[in-house]
């Protein structure tokens, strides 16, 4: 019998990942009850690198990857397939009576179901909660918004009119679980905020990104604390796998280029690299990524996309060049395979796609340090 007909393998896959890092003494990841848990990585370090996500059952971190229980337990104990298979569910037993199989089958169907039930009412909430923000929201020409893009070198005179998708809000609340109350929230902060609307494949809004916004700090971003913590400025809400951020259409040509970051490819679109391009935020380099392929000798930097990854983010029918621009404040040898990941996957996916970049702006910096004069 090989690993893969294993009759404990569904088992080990079903097996809350939360659970699993548990047991392999995973500490730090936040918050602590939430579906997104977020923290260093328990291999390679780096603060933020590391995540599961308890509603898909899977962990990823930026540098190493990501996979199911099964694919955690060898990356952490650093052993192959089948031995991480025995750490997970003991030796394996020679004969399980067909009655029992079924009834672990059963219930591990009746545990998926609930799981996903309780993951699509929190995407719904989610997302009624960042429609109903968007709403709120006045637009972003004439606000704060302006003078934080001016001190992120993104002047008016670059950027005449700001994009539609970006708005302003004026006192928006700063919300972190809270301890002891699973499903709870509580109020750090509240203050002014860049909101951006996330699209959907389709178009429709799906979720927001947002900035707190300090215009007394260098880069007008809000410093933002708690718990002796200094916590990330800007965040999500909604359903943003597989959105984008939809700064410019294309003016007649089949070009997309598309960044992490705001910031980032506003950059792109004032240098006029790739004049009437398309050019799009996709909010984060594992949405742009999607899941790979690690598994095996030389693997982990191939860039080659696991293309049953059906969530990921794609262009749209048409685009005929696409370029990913590539951030520096992450590990480049594991950034560019991700990204690599990203445009394999489209160029396999979408018909259309017959050419792939990657603009990089060098170590250590991104597009936005070059446009600001920041060559540290």
């Amino acid at each position: 019998m090989t690993p893969r007909e294993d009759p404990r393998l569904a088992e080990a896959r079903a097996l809350p990942i939360g659970e699993v890092a548990e047991r392999l003494g995973i500490a730090g990841l936040k918050p602590p009850q939430a579906i997104e848990r977020v923290g260093p990585c328990p291999v390679c370090g780096g603060r933020d690198r590391f995540g599961i996500n308890t509603a898909r059952n899977v962990y990823n971190c930026r540098h190493c990857g990501g996979g199911d229980a099964i694919a955690l337990v060898e990356l952490v104990k650093g052993c192959d397939f089948r031995a991480a298979l025995d750490w997970l569910m003991g030796a394996r037993e020679v004969e399980i009576d067909p009655a029992e199989l079924a009834r672990r089958k059963a219930a591990r169907e009746k545990d998926a179901r609930e799981r996903s039930k309780q993951a699509e009412a929190a995407r719904r909430n989610a997302i009624a909660q960042a429609r109903a923000i968007w709403q709120a929201c006045r637009p972003a020409e004439d606000s704060p918004v302006r003078d934080y893009l001016a001190r992120r070198g993104i002047t008016k005179a670059l950027l005449p009119a700001l994009p539609d998708c970006l708005r302003f809000h004026p006192d928006l609340p700063y919300m972190v679980p809270a301890a002891g109350n699973r499903g709870s929230w509580r109020e750090i902060h509240r203050g002014p905020a860049m909101v951006a609307l996330v699209q959907a494949p389709g178009g429709r809004g799906s979720g927001i990104h947002r900035t707190w916004l300090d215009l007394g700090q260098p880069k007008g971003k809000a410093v933002i604390t708690h718990d002796g913590e200094t916590l990330a400025a800007k965040k999500t809400l909604g359903s943003v796998k597989g959105g984008a951020i939809r700064l410019a259409r294309s003016q007649g040509t089949r070009a997309m280029v598309v960044g992490e970051g705001i910031e980032t490819t506003l950059t792109a679109l004032v240098a006029g690299g790739l004049p009437g391009a398309a050019y799009w935020a996709g909010i984060s380099l594992g949405n742009m990524a999607g899941r790979r392929i690690t598994r095996g000798k030389g693997m982990r930097y191939a860039g080659m996309p696991d293309l049953d990854d059906l969530q990921a983010w794609l262009p749209p029918a048409g685009v005929e060049h696409l370029v990913f621009i590539q951030d520096g404040d992450s590990d480049p040898r594991s950034t560019r395979a991700q990204l690599l990941s990203g445009l394999r996957r489209a160029r396999a996916r979408v018909p259309s796609v017959q050419r792939i970049s990657i603009v990089h702006a060098g170590e250590g910096r991104d597009l936005n340090d070059v446009l600001m004069g920041d060559d540290t």
